[in-house]
This record gives structure tokens, sequence and C-alpha cells, in this order.
């Protein structure tokens, strides 16, 4: 499913327009993406947590060039869903 389906279907179950639909949309995802960058972890109760994940300093190898180099530490998102969810997308 795409955002514009998204949209969609939420314009369709509340009557709301389209273009007001879009705007909330477009708006929750800036705030989510705008809060992990800032550090945050997004806890949406019943739904799931938007996470950030610490990957730790590696090494790694460029088989081609038969060198190995060092990946620094870095964080990465990460979607967590709740039990709930997890439970009614399994077939409980």
């Amino acid at each position: 499913m795409t955002k514009a389906e998204i949209v969609t279907e939420i314009a369709n179950k509340t009557g709301i327009e389209k273009v007001a639909v879009q705007a909330v949309v477009e708006s929750f995802m800036e705030t989510v993406k705008q809060t992990m960058v800032e550090g945050e972890n997004v806890y949406l109760r019943g739904f799931g947590s938007f996470i950030i994940k610490r990957r730790a300093e590696k090494t790694g190898r460029n088989i081609s060039r038969n060198t190995t180099i060092i990946i620094p530490a870095h964080n990465i998102p990460a979607f967590k869903p709740a039990k709930t969810f997890v439970s009614e997308v399994k077939g409980k």
C-alpha cells in the first residue's frame, strides 16, 4: 500500500477531504522523522514503536579489492510492532 492509497482510504472512511488527510499524514511522518533525528524514540500504544538502534563499529571486507575497512558506529531507524499488532498479522 502506498502513501496515496493510505490517504485515499482514510479520506473514504472519515469523509475528510484528501488534501487535509494528506497534510496530516505528511505532518505525522515529518514529526516522527524529526523526533528520531533528535535521538528520541516514538511510541504509539497498540501499534508499535519507532526506535533508534545503535550499530557498533565493525570491520568489513571489500572482497573485490581484498582490503579491510572499518565501518564506524552508527544509528539506524527501526520499527518494533506492538504485541497486539503482531498477533493480528499472524492470525492469532
